[in-house]
């Protein structure tokens, strides 16, 4: 029985979806201004974990992911580039798709773009006008009225008043209330801009998600997830327009994952200490960095840096080193009433636990060495790809792939091995270890057995 924790109302809840056999999850994708960095990795890669135990549960899952393409920050980088924002969100949505293949996430079944869906956003905030829950300013701007919505501050458990009491909010005097927000922003010169009932413009940033997901999911769905810096506002506001506009419950279990941070503080780029995807891709196998994510609990925080990275590589050398020595047999569905199998799923179903699902991978690693078993080396195999770890080769993986910048390529180290090969015929033993200790010293691990000898990257 899959249990899930849910924020909004903060504990664990036995996961029932609205249509028996079916879930509708929506997630916060990105903002494409810029390349993604690893915090967005954690993100990205922990639902799609999610997204993939619901399918290995034997559910239809419809998984919506969506793009903003069009943002202050899009208009100023475009700008600054001197390039168009069409132009800008094109290339960053390239880049994004080209780093997140490399950590083996796997595509959502729809991924909207704000752009597409503007119609939807003008007909919501015009409804939002119509039942006294949103108002168009003398600025132009539409502003939603967040007092005239009961529930406001549900999900992140901060009323109007306290927010009122306990923070610092620019006054604009276009606003009725200083925590209104933006649902309609009137055009400025040279921005991209629709027409509407209130004048060309563009969507506000809230709107947008309650469009998209309700326009592939229906006005009430499953799960919404994204980072808890989403919890307040960006989730709130999403609550407080589709809720206010259809007066009904919009979505059953809100989850969110925990930040990754950088010496114990938050990862993002508004504090400036961040890596790229692309720039740890340079350093370390993306799998590697998969294997960082999954095997922390999605709503922990997780600490990053190379060290860690490079533990975690270790642990996947083992894994894939196990199916090395001992080849699956086979393609066998897997057996979820042996021990192992109920162990994982057990870990799973609570709240998508893989730190303990991951420990039992370990588990069956350590058998198979013991065992030499195929049939064990192929479920353990099959329950990895559940999180979609240990899919490649087991060779081709611990060879690393191309060399780095300063290391040997696959084609010297064969000559090495041979060289050292010819050595050990002719009984030049001390030649021999040469050899060894010198693709030792390069990162390369020779390992002799009875089928001949065999190498990987350290």
């Amino acid at each position: 029985m899959l249990t899930v924790y849910n924020t909004l109302a903060r504990e664990k809840q036995v996961f029932t979806p609205i249509e028996p056999g079916r879930v509708r999850m929506y997630v916060c994708g990105m903002t494409v201004y810029d390349l993604c960095h690893i915090g967005h990795a954690r993100m990205l890669a922990a639902f799609d974990v999610i997204y993939r135990w619901l399918h290995a549960s034997g559910y239809d899952v419809t998984y919506v992911r969506n793009i903003t393409d069009i943002e202050d920050k899009i208009i100023k980088r475009a700008a600054e580039r001197g390039i168009t924002p069409d132009q800008l969100v094109e290339e960053t949505i390239a880049d994004m798709h080209a780093d997140l293949s490399q950590l083996y996430l796997l595509p959502p079944t729809h991924e909207p773009r704000a752009t597409q869906h503007v119609d939807g956003m003008i007909a919501m905030t015009a409804k939002l006008i119509e039942k006294g829950r949103a108002y168009h300013a003398a600025n132009g701007d539409v502003y939603y009225a967040v007092r005239e919505f009961p529930g406001y501050g549900k999900l992140s458990g901060k009323s109007l008043d306290d927010l009122q009491a306990g923070q610092r909010v620019e006054v604009d005097p276009n606003k009725r209330d200083p925590h209104d927000f933006v649902l309609w922003k009137s055009a400025k010169p040279g921005e991209p801009s629709w027409e509407s009932p209130w004048g060309p413009g563009r969507p506000g940033w809230h709107i947008e998600c309650s469009v998209m997901s309700e326009h592939h999911l229906g006005s009430h769905f499953d799960i919404h997830g994204g980072g808890e810096d989403l919890q307040f506002p960006h989730h709130e506001n999403e609550i407080a327009q589709s809720e206010g506009c259809h007066d009904h419950t919009y979505v059953n279990y809100w989850m969110h994952n925990g930040f990754l941070q950088l010496s114990g503080e938050k990862m993002s780029k508004s504090l400036g200490n961040f890596f790229t995807i692309r720039d740890v891709l340079k350093a370390f196998d993306g799998e590697a960095v998969r294997f960082l994510i999954v095997k922390a609990h999605y709503r922990s925080p997780l600490n990053y840096s190379e060290d860690l990275i490079r533990d975690a590589k270790a642990g996947l050398d083992r894994l894939y080193t196990a199916l090395k020595n001992t080849p699956p047999t086979g393609r066998a569905p897997i057996d979820w009433t042996s021990s192992y199998g109920q162990r994982f799923k057990t870990a799973m179903d609570d709240d998508f636990n893989t730190a303990e699902a991951v420990a039992v991978l370990f588990d069956m690693a350590g058998e198979v060495n013991r065992s030499g078993s195929g049939e064990l080396a192929a479920q353990l195999k099959g329950l990895a790809n559940v999180l979609g770890l240990l899919q490649r080769d087991p060779e081709a993986y611990l060879q690393g792939g191309p060399a780095g910048e300063g290391e040997l390529g696959a084609a010297q180290i064969e000559a090495l091995i041979q060289a050292r090969l010819d050595a050990r015929k002719a009984k030049n033993f001390a030649e021999s270890d040469r050899i060894r200790a010198e693709l030792l010293e390069q990162g390369v691990v020779l390992e002799d057995g009875p089928q001949g000898t065999t190498w990987r990257r350290a």
